[in-house]
Parts: C-alpha cells; structure tokens; sequence
C-alpha cells in the first residue's frame, strides 16, 4: 500500500547506500517518472527530459562521472534529469497547437479574450524571452524591463541566465515529484550535484543545448545507507507569517 503524501515526505531520505540483492521494478520506477513530468513548469514549456538508466554498463560509467560516490556506486538504477531550453521553440509550438484545439471547440464568447492573451502570449511572449543571441537580447530585454519597471510592477528575470534559472527549477520540480513518488512506494533515492556533467552528457549522448539538472541514485536503503539522524533548523527560524 501506497504511503500517503506525508508519510512519504517523512520517509524520504538521501540514501548513500542500497541493497545489493534488491531489484527495482523498472514499470515502478516508470511510473514514478509519469508523475515527474505532472510537476508545475514555467509557462507549462516542459523544458525537461528524464533518462531511466537500467543498462550495467551506463550505470558504471555514470558512476564514474559521479566520482564513484556512494550513492552513484551502490544505485541499481540511476535516473538523469535533463533541462533542455534549447527545446523552447518545439514545446511552446506544442502548447500553442493544443491550446488552439481547446479553443476550437468552444462556442463560449467570453473565451474570445481568454483565446486572444493565451494564443498572443505563445506566439510573442514566450519568443520574446526566449529569443538569444551572444547573450546580447537578455542584456537588452533586461535594460528595457527595468526601465519599464520603474513606472509599474514587471516581470524583470528576463536575460539569458535567467531563463536557465528558471529551466532548472522546473526540473528541480520535477525530481521531487519522482523522489517523493519513489518514497511512496517504499523505494529510496539521493539526488546528487556532484558530477562531471559534461562526460554525463558524452555518456547519455546528449545535445549541446542540453543541460543537467540532477542525478538521481535509486534503489531500496541498506541498513548503513541513511547516515544519520534527520537535521533541520528550527521551523521557527525559517517560517515566516506576515
């Protein structure tokens, strides 16, 4: 039986080392993904990809680019989460095609302004943001906004960096909605920054445009896996009311 959301948020932990004669169910673990791709995203642009890695000879050569840490050594299955900003143009193209379905089926006249802000924001916001060139249109986009910004509250994350920034916590989004499903279903995980991310993209043979998010060790926690009691800063630090 599935845990509830709490529990599973409970029982998660950054496990480091796994069982050695415990399996993981690859539908399970895909399934966990499916969930992944349902986390909020900016724009809805879905600017991510996931590798499941099961194959013996990916995981040792993607645990050699984790620096053998571990959690990467130990993993029976290793999940890649991949941003890929490059892809902006195919997956505002797709939201802008499903959207026009959408609308094409309404007979609703108070949809018509609804239709005008959403098509008009997939067909010039979105290449307004994402449009680059050397780094020079952020720079300019960012020079115009905050002068615009000075007369009425405006979107000011608009350069090239940023635009990473935010492909990266959509994908950091994503990971933890697999982490936590992964932990629903009594399997463990560790999300890890430490790696050549440059051979992890030669391994995976992924484009130049693509970047990587995480790597996600998987497996079912060893008893010596969870190295120490849970710390956090007191709630009282951290939460604020206002």
């Amino acid at each position: 039986m599935e845990k509830t959301v709490s529990e599973a948020i409970a029982y998660r932990r950054s496990v480091r080392i796994y069982k050695e004669d415990i399996e993981l169910d690859n539908e399970i673990v895909r399934k966990c993904l499916l969930n992944a791709s349902l986390a909020p995203t900016s724009s809805n642009m879905q600017l991510w990809e996931f590798y499941h890695v099961t194959d013996k000879t990916k995981l040792k050569a993607l645990s050699k680019a984790c620096f053998d840490q571990p959690a990467a050594k130990t993993a029976k299955q290793l999940v890649v989460v991949v941003t890929r900003k490059d892809l902006w143009r195919k997956r505002s193209k797709a939201n802008l095609d499903f959207l026009k379905k959408g609308f094409e089926k309404t007979t609703d006249k108070k949809d018509s302004t609804r239709e005008k802000f959403v098509l008009n924001y997939y067909k010039k916001l979105i290449p307004t943001l994402y449009t680059e060139f050397l780094g020079i249109l952020g720079a300019l986009r960012f020079i115009f906004f905050q002068i615009v910004g000075l007369f009425r509250p405006i979107y000011r994350q608009v350069r090239k960096s940023d635009m990473r920034i935010v492909a990266h916590k959509s994908a950091a989004l994503a990971a933890q909605n697999f982490m936590i499903s992964m932990s629903a279903v009594g399997y463990d995980t560790c999300p890890m920054e430490g790696s050549d991310t440059l051979r992890i993209k030669r391994i995976l043979d992924l484009p130049w445009g693509a970047e990587i998010n995480m790597v996600i060790a998987c497996g079912v926690r060893d008893d010596k896996g969870v190295y120490g009691p849970r710390f956090r800063i007191p709630f009282e630090e951290v939460y604020h009311k206002v």
